[in-house]
């Protein structure tokens, strides 16, 4: 069977030894699920450039919410599935898998969706079916602005988070000159306009336009070649997953960094440090909502991770496992998975967990704000640990993190 054509069920067991629920016998007679059953569905990217950051860990991440919810919560024991499904990073796929996933396999849920293009598309299928949807791994902007809806909630991270923290931070540490390329596609492009805002608030500058590059693509000497010519301090890539792998190795074989070019880089997943080894990366700046050893209660969660999928958890794959739980919780409170029910108990919600500090739904468009980390990647000789790649350089507190209501363009 193709890769491509992976369409994964997991079905999750009720556990023994279930620790009794707030949620008893009359809340049991009182709950109204579609089909006595919440349908999780992981659309995600099992086959590409991102597979290796979300994909099959972002179902196990989904799968071990819902065990741990069932095992928390007596009322729901044996009655949460997750199912994966593969979008190959193209809209029309995603939008056909999401409606095939609603209208056949009768999901209550969507997850994860790295590949902004996808993700905007999932979303407006599920709109008008009146599915909540939680986009974890797609970045751009446009989902809780423009092409807001009400059952859609933008989960982790964003562009805007991204440039707020990294061109800024990267810019007043002197990379005030800057040159960058981006995948041509919903997420490239919103990713440049942020980044681009980001240094000039800053009293930055961009040497010359910045680049659209394909996607995916695995050559990237032109663009380096011509940061050579241009010499800015800073050559930003806005790209991802395997993308971003091919630009660092190409950056560190061209030879940048020895000619004084600093590196910026928009979007960054602990796989991509792994693919390259942290030397390749080390000194470069990026900002995270997680990562795995920011504290004791990241590690004990992707301890837990680790040994249930035999790798350390991404901060995508810790974010799916966030998400689901949020989303199972709200339909406790709801006592339905009903979507307008599910919508009103998650707007206006607070809370706290490993993955998501000082978290608040905005119910005017549905961003969910967090903390968030600029972080600054470590030579190889620094780490204490594999998998021990970064150095928090600040806190962004959740209220400054992402972009301000007053900017907002969403209307429901």
């Amino acid at each position: 069977m193709k890769r491509s054509n992976i369409n994964t069920l997991i079905a999750t067991a009720a556990l023994s030894g279930l620790i009794l629920s707030p949620l008893g016998a009359a809340s049991a007679q009182s709950l109204k699920l579609s089909n006595d059953l919440i349908k999780i569905g992981v659309l995600t990217d099992l086959s590409g450039v991102y597979s290796e950051l979300s994909g099959q860990g972002s179902v196990k991440a989904a799968q071990m919410a819902a065990e741990d919810f069932m095992a928390k919560n007596k009322s729901f024991a044996g009655k949460v599935q997750v199912i994966g499904v593969d979008h190959q990073n193209k809209a029309d796929v995603a939008s056909n898998k999401a409606a095939e996933m609603i209208d056949r396999q009768n999901v209550d849920m969507l997850v994860d969706m790295p590949t902004s293009s996808a993700a905007l598309a999932a979303s407006e299928v599920a709109k008008t079916k009146k599915i909540p949807t939680f986009v974890v791994t797609g970045a751009t902007t446009a989902l809780t602005n423009e092409k807001c809806s009400k059952y859609t909630f933008h989960y982790a991270y964003d562009n805007y988070m991204l440039a707020n923290g990294t061109g800024s931070a990267v810019t007043k540490r002197g990379g005030t000159s800057w040159y960058i390329i981006y995948p041509n596609y919903a997420f490239g492009q919103d990713l440049n306009r942020q980044m681009t805002a980001a240094i000039q608030d800053n009293k930055g500058k961009l040497v010359t336009p910045s680049d659209a590059t394909p996607f995916p693509n695995t050559d990237f000497s032109t663009y380096l070649l011509k940061a050579q010519s241009l010499k800015p301090k800073i050559f930003g890539t806005m790209q991802a997953g395997n993308d971003l792998v091919n630009v660092v190795k190409q950056y560190n074989e061209f030879g940048l960094r020895q000619q004084g070019i600093g590196l910026g880089i928009g979007l960054l997943f602990e796989t991509d440090v792994a693919a390259l080894g942290q030397d390749a990366f080390a000194g470069a700046i990026a900002t995270v909502p997680w990562y795995w050893n920011l504290d004791q209660r990241s590690r004990d969660w992707a301890a837990r991770f680790e040994k249930a999928f035999g790798k350390k958890p991404t901060w995508a794959q810790a974010g799916v496992y966030s998400a689901s739980t949020t989303y199972l919780q709200s339909v406790a409170r709801a006592k339905s998975d009903n979507g307008d029910a599910v919508v009103k108990a998650l707007e206006g919600h607070r809370f706290s967990d490993f993955f998501a500090r000082s978290a608040y739904i905005r119910p005017q468009d549905h961003r969910m704000i967090l903390d968030v980390y600029t972080v600054q990647i470590k030579p190889k000789a620094q780490a204490k640990e594999n998998g021990d790649y970064f150095t928090k350089i600040a806190t962004i507190p959740a209220a400054k993190a992402f972009m301000p209501l007053a900017e907002s363009k969403c209307k429901f």
